[in-house]
């Protein structure tokens, strides 16, 4: 067989593929050839322009960017995707915008902490002052209770109204039969599970009674540097009304890893060793390490923010009332008045791409001379940068059934470094939706491979696990690390690369060597996947073993479908 350019074989294969797999229509071709870089980069320049002030919830960015993406589900022709008639879903918010000082004894002595500078601190509490005095600090390693691995960090400590410091990310325990390797048998080795999320540390440290929960920030297990943390925690932060209730701590802050060292060194304890200590399931929280009084300064508003949502509807009289939902956030940072020079965070990569992504994906779709049996919902979701909310906004108000959503796919950012030979999963092996992906890749001559950096926990970092969480069968797949044409470990490079200097900063901004071709291919990888499941009479399941199996077959053995 020739060898054909790129595209032509690429659109060629999938449609021959589909064939072959039971899909009667050899049509697939103009829809996938509409998929192009040249919009998809026309779109992310335009989301990432300063006009749009880095599409932050709550502001005139978000004014413009949701007008936009209306403007452009409308001009595609794709019906209105809330039920009553509109293109948005309207989602409440409070916004926090904090000032916090704080004060610490140690050894018996005054223990200076400046704000970002060696911590930050932020309350979600609806007040516009938290005090929280003269609470004793206790070390409580990783904070994970975890009886399946019979793993208990607070051992009966009562740490009620006091300050816990946490370790970022999983224990990481050695194994026994290669010290040089973890253990995979306890916290899943390098891959992190949610025990190693923020977010769950902040959440059992408030159910264990802790008036202040502050993590040490460590760049290799929370995977981004610290001018992330004050980047994003330093501004207006977001919440769903109510979220915060009276259980919930009070103070949720991050320390510097040099300011911690210096705070267990003061209270005569070596930081290496505890840090040893706590990787045993032995480990007991160190008390008697100082004192520390935390205060917050909130200026609260109420946010009405909004996600985006377009609808392709079902040809098929039956299935047209099940979906499919693609998902990619539109938000960003917004501005950052602290930083000198350029305060936009523009958010090229972070997500304008992956909205950029899903408008090419909505135009495949809508150009499909005979629509797919089920519907296709095209979700543009707000707040991801402040904790996923528009996704749990959207998961716990669906406008269609959760019982009846087959799947969801997400999209958060693209490759933007031209062609890979393979696709990431990232969360391979979760869900059948691997197989329908797997099913598309080898066609194309690709092959899919597991995240390259699982201690990172990617896999709860974006919108889709709302989705997993109440037991849609969810995929994320990311960019190839494995590029065509580059020397072995170029896109690992590429990626650490733009986690250092790009990643949440006014840099992530389109570049001159951005090459969109890899981005096209994996749209089109995207766009055949979910028009799969869209047709398929069987829908995608979680894999035995996975956490979220449960959940769906107790929704799905739930009241019939109306």
């Amino acid at each position: 067989m020739p060898r054909l350019p790129w595209p032509v074989l690429t659109v060629a294969t999938l449609v021959a593929c589909a064939g072959r797999e039971g899909i009667d229509r050899a049509d697939l071709e103009p829809a996938l050839a509409a998929i192009s870089a040249d919009t998809m980069l026309a779109s992310i320049r335009i989301l990432s322009s300063d006009a749009f002030e880095g599409r932050a919830p709550g502001t005139a960015g978000e004014d413009s960017t949701v007008a936009w993406l209306v403007a452009q589900f409308d001009a595609l022709g794709l019906a209105p995707g809330n039920p009553d008639g509109s293109y948005v879903q309207r989602v409440e918010l409070v916004g926090y915008t904090g000032t916090s000082t704080a004060a610490a004894r140690v050894g018996g002595r005054p223990f200076p902490l400046r704000p970002t500078q060696d911590y930050i601190a932020v309350s979600r509490h609806d007040r516009p002052e938290i005090n929280v005095a003269d609470t004793e600090i206790v070390f409580v390693g990783y904070g994970v209770v975890a009886p399946e691995f019979g793993w208990d960090d607070y051992k009966g400590v009562d740490v009620r109204g006091k300050t816990v410091l946490i370790m970022v990310g999983d224990p990481p325990i050695p194994d026994p039969a290669n010290p040089a390797e973890l253990d995979t048998s306890i916290f899943r080795g390098k891959a992190m599970t949610y025990y190693g999320r923020w977010t769950y540390k902040y959440e059992k440290a408030s159910e264990m009674g802790a008036a202040a929960a502050i993590i040490i920030h460590q760049t290799g297990p929370a995977g981004y540097p610290w001018e992330v943390v004050t980047g994003s925690w330093g501004q207006e932060n977001f919440d769903i009304p109510g979220a915060a209730g009276a259980s919930r701590v009070a103070i949720e802050g991050w320390i510097t890893e040099a300011r911690a060292r210096a705070l267990f060194a003061a209270a005569g304890r070596d930081f290496d060793e505890a840090s040893r200590a706590a990787i045993t399931k032995d480990f007991r929280p160190l008390t008697g390490m100082g004192s520390a009084t935390w205060r917050v300064r909130n200026a609260v508003r109420r946010v009405q923010s909004r996600n985006v949502i377009a609808r392709l509807e079902g040809s098929d009289s039956t299935l047209r009332d099940e979906y499919v939902v693609y998902t990619a956030h539109w938000d960003h940072s917004g501005r950052n008045p602290s930083l000198q020079g350029d305060q936009i965070l523009n958010g090229a990569l972070d997500n304008a791409s992956g909205t950029a992504q899903l408008l090419e994906i909505a135009k495949a779709f809508e150009r499909l001379p005979e629509r797919p049996r089920r519907s296709i919902l095209f979700l543009a979701v707000t707040a991801e940068e402040a904790g996923l909310l528009g996704a749990k906004f959207y998961a716990k108000n669906p406008l269609y059934p959760l019982n009846r959503t087959v799947a969801n796919i997400n999209i958060d950012g693209v490759n933007q470094w031209g062609r890979t030979s393979d696709v990431v999963v990232v969360g391979l092996g979760n869900s059948t939706l691997d197989d329908v992906l797997d099913t598309v890749v080898t066609a194309a001559g690709r092959m899919i491979v597991p995240d390259p950096e699982p201690e990172k926990g990617f896999f709860y970092r974006s919108d889709h696990f709302e989705f997993a969480k109440e037991g849609v069968p969810a995929l994320y797949p990311d960019a190839g690390v494995n590029y065509i044409g580059k020397p072995a470990g170029w896109g690992l490079q590429k990626r650490a690369e733009y986690t250092a200097n790009d990643y949440h900063k006014p840099t992530d901004e389109i570049k001159p060597d951005w090459d969109l071709s890899g981005a096209v291919e994996d749209a089109r990888m995207l766009f055949e996947v979910g028009y799969r499941v869209a047709q398929a009479a069987k829908w995608p399941e979680w894999k035995p073993g996975t956490e979220f199996k449960a959940r769906r077959e107790a929704m799905l053995a739930g009241p019939p479908k109306q």
